[in-house]
């Protein structure tokens, strides 16, 4: 049995994370400063030991990283407007957190440090689809955060022999992503808003396109990258997606299907920071890790407003 550490436990993908693990007998501890992260999302996690502290609280991940031989690192403030309109917290709790991880996983002698990068590391550039080897062009704060906690694990892999794998996620959804929050992608909102009738808004055109990837395959590849070979793995980059996109719009007519919304979407200048396209080739997370995206997007957007009904279904009682 394997002993993990999940940062941002509380939060939407490490939630989903430590339930996989624990449903599998794993034993597991959790890490949230509960600043984005929701203490709801930790009511059916009885068999973690969860702590509350923060990235920055080096003695708290000291303490924490102690016996553990698998960190998965998820804590981030995970946000593009957010690190525009305040590029230092974001700074500290994407670069400096992270690195704190790393140090504290050597002091511990964790085995191996998965680490949830963003494939907002490829900025703008007009090549589809996007290729590990590609040379990143990031444009948010975020995006340059998470990059530098890229090659922070790159380089404690090659100089300290510590572990690390990267896994760049494209557009990550699906149940337990807080729709309320600031930070939530974009399904999550449009989900919950054309549920209540509410009128979504999209940031510019429409036409711009992700390769949008349900939670479950988001589970699927960060348990095989904490137990692949090294040979395989160790201090590599890989594309977490599924290899197709669609449009906002395309995104919009199949909620309307799933959701019964019948109104009107609201259009509103681009934000700065994003991007236009984004498309991942995965054929390296396949090769390397077997992994192989189970569900599609339309079948992942049919359990997650299935999921989000469940939410509203208590205050239509």
């Amino acid at each position: 049995m394997a002993r993990y550490l999940i940062t941002g436990a509380a939060g939407f993908i490490g939630s989903n994370l430590a339930r996989a693990l624990l449903q599998r007998g794993d034993a597991v501890r959790g890490l949230d400063n509960l600043s984005t992260g929701r203490r709801e999302n930790l009511t059916d996690l009885k068999g973690m030991d969860f702590r509350q502290a923060d990235l920055l609280d080096r003695a708290a991940l000291r303490s924490a990283c102690e016996g553990v031989d698998v960190i998965l690192h998820q804590a981030a403030i995970p946000s593009v407007p957010k690190s525009v309109q305040e590029p230092e917290p974001s700074h500290e709790a994407n670069i400096n957190g992270t690195f704190n991880v790393l140090l504290e996983a050597r002091h511990a002698g964790v085995q191996r440090v998965v680490y949830a990068a963003s494939s907002s590391a490829y900025g703008e550039t007009p090549t589809l689809p996007k290729v590990e080897s590609m040379k990143p062009d990031p444009i948010s704060p975020y995006a340059v955060q998470k990059l530098t906690g890229e090659q922070y694990m790159t380089s404690f892999h090659r100089v300290y022999g510590l572990e690390t794998v990267s896994l760049r996620y494209f557009n990550i959804f699906g149940p337990f992503q807080d729709p309320g929050s600031m930070y939530s992608g974009v399904l999550a909102k449009f989900s919950m808003q054309m549920l209540r009738g509410e009128t979504p808004t999209i940031f510019g055109d429409g036409e711009q396109s992700r390769d949008f990837n349900y939670i479950d395959n988001c589970v699927q590849v960060n348990l095989l990258a904490a137990s692949a070979p090294a040979s395989e793995v160790a201090g590599k980059v890989f594309n977490v997606a599924t290899g197709h996109r669609f449009s906002l719009n395309q995104t919009v007519d199949i909620l309307r299907k799933l959701t019964g919304y019948k109104g009107e979407v609201r259009y509103a200048p681009e934000r700065e920071g994003d991007i236009k396209h984004s498309l991942a080739d995965i054929t390296l997370a396949r090769k390397h890790m077997g992994y192989d995206p189970a569900v599609d997007f339309e079948e992942g957007l049919r359990r997650t407003v299935a999921w989000y009904k469940t939410l509203m279904a208590p205050a239509r009682a």
